[in-house]
Formats: structure tokens, C-alpha cells, sequence
């Protein structure tokens, strides 16, 4: 008789080639870390070429140290130049195998964990807080799924010399969300023939080209001190307030203000991962039910069977990605509730804040002064971890002191997004130095598609399942974001940067021609939707798909043409 095994889903495969690839790039960095005993540290520009390590001849180390020291890269924990060149220097295959798996887990990292806590914790917030549907889809919904870009642009600014791969990800995904996202949906939607909104459209694409014309103005001085970017940066709350204003306006619009809302809430895994779009719609509790019953069933009838550990494997599998996040990310959900978890949440949490405090010091001082920082993040975490198993229960997640668990988990969400993205960014500028590819080009591509190929697979599913609602939730979301991540993340990028600056408080604006070819052809993605959509009755349509694909790939076989010198 034929053995039953499990069938697995297309993002369940995914996920499980992730974790392996996480497992065997962290037990290939452990193996070199204790082999390499003279491995060159990050941003290290002393060359000692007699201490070359095992697997790295003089020139490969002086080639990593040069080029360290030419990058002057602050940031992230480990050293891909020195891997590639030194560890993987004879075998070049194999370097660029590890970094792009890594570069993998990294985008997949940054998606979910903004989908599964970031997004998790802000919807609790907005329910505690009880804040009306739309000021929470301009707030707290725009936090969420602008987190990653938001994230990746202040981690880039305050890295030396990699500002401009901040501003090529806003500027990219602000360019390809309202071009290519828009495009697809405009095409795919053209049958429905379902009208959108005037008002709102023009509201916000408006503003929009204002927030750019600002920015240009920024890019044109070429600098900006604290107060400036504090201004930039509150624009946004200018935008929250005509929302706002038109919310409470049209009172007999409500009910159609509210559903959009609760639309984009059923969607909420839809945000921001990466690998949502492979699950074929089918609903997830089902198959958790399905799963479970399966489970069961094998449980119960012969627990020794082969499904049965075949099923155990595959769990233990998902965990390595998972499972740290879980034990320091503060989780009150009633889906995700475990009472082990969320103790062990709050008791490491402080922990891994004092692991981060202390790894970003300039200057590393007594060891004292380190002891005493993990000292107070174990009591505090001590602490919190009494407290949380005397007053929590385990059938269910507390119902007091909310704002302290979803603050929390809020804090968390935002530390490991933040570890993340500083990696991924360092990650990205030593993948430009090896394949000697312009920043720029990597801030516009990569860095940009990766953090906004969630945005087009949760804006298609919402355009295609909802025909006459999720067409205008699409639409808000794909300009909304842009106005968030544009105001928002190179808002506090600047404010962060000027503020470090000390004591003039002016941050000096990196100087790239392509920034305003970019700003050019998004300015003119936007006319086109601007001029279009209302002379075809604010029905999307192939037309207008059309004409915004067009735009984009013209702009980036402008720029491809031009990086390969032949412009």
C-alpha cells in the first residue's frame, strides 16, 4: 500500500527552501568564522598581509581591504567582500550562489516580518486606539506596508556614501508602483469597466507631484538642515488632514469609506510578503483545518507512520526563519496566542536590544560599560518575564494592559526590520562593488522591486477579488504608499541624518544625474494617469496599463543603456 505524504503548497515549498538556504549560509559563515582566525573585520582598513587567513592569498585580501576601505561601509554584520574574495576567492560561483541566497532570505526576512508583526501590531494599536477607518488607512495601514522601504532608506542614509541607494529605492518604488502596479491593474481590470473615485484620484495624485516638486527643489539645493527635513517630514500630517477633512465632509459617503478599509483588513496577509501571490487564493484557514484534521487523524490511527514525521520534518524545516523572531517579538493575536512564546518574548526581548546598543558603538569602551548594558536588559527582561506569566493566561492573550503588549511588539517589529534592512542594504552595496554595478542601478532595481513586489500581488488580488471596491482600494494604495514612503522614509532619513551631523545639523544630499530622470519619468507616469483617467470616464483600462508600462520600460532601458556606456 502506497504511503500518503503530505502535499505541500507552492509558498510551502518556498518557505522550505528558504530555511534550508538560511541554515546553510549560517553554517557556512560559522565554519569560516571559526576557521578564519585573522578574518578581517567590517570596515576594517589596515591591511596585515602577514596574517592572511586560511583560503586567502595576499592579493584577495589586499583587493577585499581596498575595496572595504574605498566603500566605507558602517554598516551590517558581516563582511561579503571579504567572503567573496578572500573565502570564496577561487571559487567565484560559489560566492555569488551565497549572496544571492542570502539576498533571498534577507528580502523575505524584511516582507514578512513587516507583514506577520509589523502590520499585526499596528491594526491592534488602531483598534485600541479606536481611530476612525480612514485616518488609520492614511496612518498606521501606510506605516505598514511602507515599513520596509521606510526602513531601508534611513538604514542607507546613515551609512556613509550609500545615501543614494535610499534614494533611488524610494524614488524606484515609488516609480514602479505607480507604473507598473497601476499598469498591470489597469490592464487586468479593463473588462470590469468599474468607475474609481475622481475626487480622491486627483486628491492624491496632486499632492503627490507636489511632494516631488518639493523634493526636486531639495535635490536641486543639494542640502538640507534639521529643520527642513522636520518640515518634509510633516507634510505628511498636512496630507493626513485633508483626508481627514474629506472624511468628515462626505458623512453620507461612509459606509464607503469603511468597507475599503475592512477590505484591505481581510487582506491583510496580502501587504507586504513577497511569496503571498503563489497560494493560488485558497483561504488559509481551510487549509490550517485541513492540516490539522490531517493530522489528527494520523495521530490517532498510527502515530509512527511515515506522514506523520514527514509532517514533523517539514514544521521543524519552517522554524529557523521563524523562530527567532517568535521568541523576541511580542505576539497578542488570538491566532498566533501562546503563553511559552509570549513569556519568552518579553524576557528576550531587552536582551537583544542591549546585543544591539552595544554592537552599533562607535567606541566600544570598558567592558564594564558592556556588561552593565546586558546586565540591565537581563533584569529588565527578568523582569517582564515574571510579570507576563503571572498575569497572562494560557487559553487566551490578555485583556488588559493591551498598549504595553502591542507597544512592544511594535518596538520589536520595528528593531528587526530595522537589523534586516541594515543588512540588506550592506548586503546590495557589496553586490554592486563585486559586479561592478552602479549603486544607483541597485537602489532603482533590486532594492526597489523586492520591497514593492508586494505591493503589485496584493494590489492585483484585491483589484481582481473585490470587482467593484477592490479596484479603488488598489488605486488609493498604490498612491498613498508612494506620498507615505516618499515623506516619510526620506523624510526621517534626512532628520536622522541632519541630527547626527553635529553641530552644523546639514545633511549634504548625495549628487546623481539618474535621480532626475527618475523624478522625470514618474512625473510623467502621473500626468499620463492624470490626463487619462478622466477622459475615459475614471474606468482602467488597457489604454492607460499601456501607456504607464511604456513609460517605465522606457525609462529603464534608458538607464541600462546608459550604465553599459553606450549613451
Amino acid at each position: 500500500m502506497a504511503i500518503p505524504f503530505p502535499v505541500l503548497s507552492a509558498k510551502k515549498v518556498i518557505l522550505i527552501f528558504l530555511n534550508i538556504s538560511f541554515l546553510a549560509v549560517v553554517l557556512f559563515y560559522v565554519s569560516i568564522h571559526l576557521d578564519t582566525s585573522h578574518a578581517i573585520p567590517q570596515g576594517s582598513t589596515k591591511l596585515h598581509l602577514r596574517d592572511s587567513s586560511k583560503g586567502c592569498d595576499d592579493l584577495c585580501k589586499a583587493k577585499s581591504v581596498l575595496l572595504n576601505s574605498e566603500a566605507q561601509f558602517s554598516q551590517g554584520y558581516i563582511n561579503y567582500l571579504h567572503i567573496f574574495y578572500c573565502v570564496c576567492g577561487k571559487y567565484p560561483i560559489l560566492g555569488y550562489a551565497l549572496l544571492i541566497l542570502w539576498l533571498l532570505v534577507l528580502f523575505y526576512l524584511l516582507a514578512d516580518t513587516s507583514a506577520n508583526y509589523f502590520c499585526a501590531n499596528l491594526e491592534g494599536l488602531s483598534t485600541l486606539l479606536k481611530l476612525p477607518p480612514t485616518i488609520a488607512g492614511v496612518t498606521l495601514l501606510s506605516l505598514g506596508n511602507g515599513a520596509p522601504d521606510a526602513v531601508s532608506s534611513i538604514v542607507s542614509f546613515m551609512g556613509a556614501g550609500s545615501g543614494v541607494v535610499g534614494l533611488n529605492s524610494i524614488l524606484g518604488g515609488s516609480f514602479f508602483v505607480s507604473c507598473v502596479v497601476v499598469g498591470i491593474i489597469s490592464t487586468c481590470v479593463s473588462s470590469h469597466e468599474n468607475p474609481i473615485d475622481k475626487s480622491s484620484f486627483v486628491r492624491d495624485l496632486l499632492f503627490f507631484l507636489f511632494v516631488l516638486s518639493v523634493l526636486f527643489v531639495i535635490l536641486v539645493i543639494g542640502k538640507i538642515n534639521i529643520w527642513g527635513a522636520i518640515a518634509f517630514t510633516s507634510l505628511y500630517l498636512v496630507y493626513v488632514f485633508l483626508v481627514a477633512v474629506g472624511h468628515f465632509c462626505r458623512k453620507e459617503e461612509q459606509e464607503q469609506e469603511l468597507l475599503p478599509c475592512k477590505t484591505r483588513q481581510k487582506n491583510a496577509d496580502l501587504e507586504a510578503p513577497l511569496l503571498e501571490g503563489l497560494e493560488d487564493h485558497e483561504p488559509d484557514s481551510t487549509e490550517k483545518e485541513t492540516a490539522s484534521r490531517s493530522e489528527s487523524d494520523g495521530t490517532r490511527s498510527n502515530p509512527s507512520s511515515a506522514c506523520y514525521y514527514c509532517k514533523r520534518i517539514v514544521q521543524c524545516l519552517e522554524l529557523p526563519l521563524s523562530l527567532p523572531r517568535r521568541l523576541t517579538i511580542p505576539d497578542v493575536s488570538k491566532e498566533k496566542w501562546s503563553k511559552p512564546s509570549a513569556v519568552a518574548s518579553v524576557t528576550l526581548a531587552p536582551l537583544l536590544l542591549a546585543v544591539l546598543v552595544n554592537s552599533k558603538r562607535k567606541d566600544v569602551g570598558s567592558e564594564e560599560s558592556l556588561l552593565l548594558t546586558y546586565i540591565s536588559g537581563g533584569l529588565a527582561g527578568l523582569v517582564l518575564g515574571i510579570v507576563s506569566l503571572v498575569e497572562t493566561e494560557k487559553e487566551g492573550p490578555p485583556t488588559r494592559f493591551l498598549f504595553p503588549w502591542l507597544a512592544g511588539g511594535f518596538l520589536m517589529s520595528v528593531t528587526w526590520t530595522y537589523i534586516i534592512a541594515q543588512e540588506l542594504v550592506s548586503l546590495l552595496l557589496s553586490l554592486g562593488t563585486v559586479m561592478e554595478i552602479s549603486t544607483s542601478i541597485l537602489g532603482l532595481t533590486v532594492l526597489a522591486w523586492g520591497n514593492s513586489v508586494g505591493d503589485l500581488i496584493a494590489s492585483l488580488a484585491v483589484a481582481l477579488h473585490d470587482r467593484q471596491d477592490g479596484t479603488q482600494v488598489a488605486m488609493s494604495g498604490c498612491y498613498g504608499g508612494p506620498i507615505f514612503n516618499t515623506l516619510v522614509g526620506l523624510g526621517l532619513s534626512f532628520v536622522f541624518s541632519s541630527w547626527s551631523a553635529y553641530p552644523t545639523h546639514v545633511v549634504v544630499i548625495p549628487r546623481d544625474p539618474t535621480l532626475y530622470q527618475t523624478m522625470g519619468f514618474l512625473v510623467g507616469g502621473l500626468l499620463w494617469a492624470l490626463v487619462m483617467l478622466p477622459r475615459r470616464g475614471m474606468r482602467l483600462d488597457r489604454v492607460l496599463g499601456s501607456g504607464l508600462l511604456s513609460i517605465y520600460l522606457c525609462s529603464l532601458s534608458l538607464r541600462i543603456v546608459h550604465s553599459l556606456g553606450l549613451l
